[in-house]
């Protein structure tokens, strides 16, 4: 912001991430709870491993951060028998406050991390929360590796107790030989929520719309600061 001169605007790029991110806690969700790793590991092994997995149907679903993007997942969990519900500092758009997050905590199947990464959700996943998952639950991470609190989930993986399907991860990128890669009931993905074909399109149907507006005379969108 230092940089910010005078008459000089700065937007942010919301909305541009929302498909893919979304797309990718669904699909994390359904590949943790379907078995989709262990599958694979036994493909890979030439083995046929019939076995009985858990179904999204009939899951309690708590989206953590209800801004855009937990939005836009809420949308896509719509199809599915399923109940959702979200959770943010503010209560906006039917979301719960963060205040009693805690109270439905015990009673979500799956919770889903989409919040920023800032000094009030650093380490808000940590031991005393892990411990509150009720067992059998799915932790998805699609936001930010610090809000999680790595070592404390390392152990309530190795537990057997709970299960985790990661984008981002604390450190990133993980390095070789880190606990996390060999805990119990981890999928992993190397921090893609946002990298797919969908990024171009909703980039450059945002950046459209700014000039669009710039040329209507206009306020523009995603406004974050401009300079004074």
């Amino acid at each position: 912001l230092e940089f910010i001169r005078p008459g000089m605007t700065l937007c942010n790029g919301r909305g541009i991430h929302d498909a893919s991110t979304a797309e990718l806690a669904v699909g994390l969700t359904i590949a943790s709870l379907r078995g989709f790793p262990e599958l694979i590991r036994a493909q890979d092994a030439g083995l046929w491993k019939h076995a009985r997995y858990q179904s999204i149907s009939d899951k309690r679903i708590g989206i953590v951060g209800f801004g855009s993007i937990g939005q836009t997942i809420a949308k896509n969990l719509s199809g599915f028998d399923v109940e959702v519900i979200g959770f943010s500092q503010s209560g906006r758009d039917g979301s719960i406050t963060m205040d009693q997050f805690d109270t439905y905590l015990p009673t979500l199947d799956v919770v889903i991390l989409i919040l920023p990464l800032n000094d009030g959700s650093r380490g808000l996943f940590g031991a005393k929360r892990l411990a509150a998952l009720k067992d059998g639950a799915l932790l998805v991470n699609v936001a930010r590796g610090p809000i999680v609190d790595t070592d404390a989930l390392v152990a309530e993986l190795n537990s057997g107790r709970i299960s985790a399907a990661l984008d981002v991860t604390d450190p990133e990128p993980l390095p070789e030989g880190h606990p996390l890669w060999k805990a119990k009931n981890v999928f992993i993905a190397p921090h893609v929520g946002g990298n797919t074909s969908a990024f171009e399109p909703r980039a450059r149907k945002l950046v459209e719309a700014q000039l669009q507006r710039i040329s209507a005379g206009i306020n523009l969108e995603n406004i974050i600061v401009t300079g004074a």
